[in-house]
């Protein structure tokens, strides 16, 4: 019984964390991602309203007499993480045919659950780019208001995509069910009403695909979708409502279509090419090159339900798409970190650390594009993605030097966001 009983105040205090009055964090390390260094006993504090007032060394910032103390002394503190590309209403383990059992209250809920999964692995803010019914707008508003407990969300609501296409239709059905995907348009001004459709209810930005995928059925994952004429459509209209609009596109051809037509960044890029490398530091078009979940995919995939075709898609696509984000990076192009989250367990993002630094980052790189990087891409850098006095208290902590051992972000011990304590040592 007493067993039960601490579970369920453990329990309860995940779902409804505390908030203090004032906060004061003495932290063993701070890591300054702008600079790439780790400063030594340094204080934080933290305002009433989630804050951060003052940072420091702790010799020189005393904690204020009536504030809450969190020792942190043994451990690296860092910014809250960022994730640029997650599905949070996705369950790793129902891909393919599976999926179609899923309704969309139920995936809510999966998301919901996702959602403190994410948190807890030290992702304080993410990019849902891409969910059914806006059911991803509501679990926002839902974060936002304190109702459960989850990262900072910006989310895209139903991509939008050609008839047939990867991101937008249903293509698991036969002809007889006429089941059309919701964000099926097809043509400019087609595109135009689908986004001002999103806009309506609520979006943060816009998702649309520009070439097949690998897990949707009878596309493929190179071959481009959407005209430019169609894109450059879309891109604009999104723009004209302050909306940044995220491109799937794994093929060179569609890659260039979509940098042409201003989008603000290429998720995954597989097969960029030369040219594709060249623009995208021309218009400073971000990269988001999830280079993790192939593993996912090739090793646990075919139990969760992906498609035969789908794995031969993924064989052919991730060793390529490893190699180029090498070239991409070696080049100078601005990455950012997203992980396709959805495909492969929430919770488990920080696995991808460990798989840029080895293709080609160094520790700090890898770090700032889950912080500053990806803050500016996703326009919070004005909230979040540091910590500095006048931004949100996003902050983690791990055991040693995450520096030396980026791996060590895949074991976060401390989460809070906001100012609230979600997870402590």
């Amino acid at each position: 019984m007493r067993k039960a009983f601490g579970f369920l105040v453990a329990a309860a205090m995940l779902l409804a964390p505390h908030a203090m009055a004032e906060t004061y964090i003495h932290a063993g390390n701070l890591l300054d991602v702008d600079s790439g260094r780790l400063e030594s006993d340094q204080a934080i504090l933290v305002d009433d309203e989630g804050r951060i007032r003052a940072v420091g060394p702790a010799s020189k910032l005393a904690p204020p007499a009536d504030a809450t103390v969190i020792d942190l002394a043994a451990y690296t503190v860092l910014p809250g993480l960022i994730d640029a590309h997650v599905h949070l209403l996705a369950d790793a383990e129902t891909h393919g045919y599976r999926a179609l059992s899923l309704s969309l209250p139920r995936k809510t809920i999966t998301g919901v659950r996702n959602a403190r999964r994410t948190l807890l692995a030290g992702f304080t803010t993410v990019r849902n780019v891409g969910a059914d019914g806006y059911a991803d707008v509501a679990l926002r508003d839902a974060i936002a208001a304190g109702e459960v407990p989850g990262p900072r969300l910006l989310v895209s609501g139903p991509p939008i995509g050609i008839t047939g296409g990867h991101c937008s239709d249903e293509n698991l059905l036969p002809f007889e069910y006429h089941r059309i995907g919701e964000g099926v348009a097809d043509g400019p001004w087609a595109a135009r009403a689908k986004v001002r459709q999103n806009v309506k209810y609520g979006v943060d930005l816009i998702k649309t695909c520009a070439t097949g995928g690998v897990l949707s059925k009878g596309t493929e994952v190179g071959a481009p979708q959407y005209t430019l004429e169609e894109l450059t459509a879309l891109v604009d209209e999104a723009h004209m409502h302050g909306r940044k609009v995220a491109v799937h596109a794994h093929g060179a051809t569609g890659i260039r279509n979509a940098i042409r037509a201003g989008a603000d960044s290429i998720e995954h890029a597989s097969f960029i090419d030369d040219e594709g490398i060249r623009l995208a530091k021309k218009h400073h078009t971000v990269l988001v090159m999830d280079i993790y979940n192939t593993e996912y995919i090739l090793g646990a995939g075919e139990a969760a339900g992906i498609l035969p075709e789908s794995l031969d898609k993924e064989r052919r696509t991730g060793s390529v798409q490893r190699a180029n984000f090498t070239k991409a990076h070696a080049a100078g192009v601005t990455i950012a970190f997203g992980t396709d989250a959805g495909v492969y367990p929430h919770g488990q993002n920080a696995r991808q650390f460990s798989r840029m630094v080895r293709f080609g980052m160094t520790p700090i790189e890898a770090i700032r594009a889950a912080t500053t990087v990806a803050a500016d891409l996703l326009g919070v850098a004005d909230v979040t993605g540091r910590i500095r006095p006048g931004l949100s208290a996003d902050i983690i902590a791990v055991e040693g030097d995450p520096l030396a051992h980026v791996e060590r972000l895949e074991d976060v011990r401390f989460v809070m966001k906001e100012g609230r304590v979600y997870k402590e040592p």
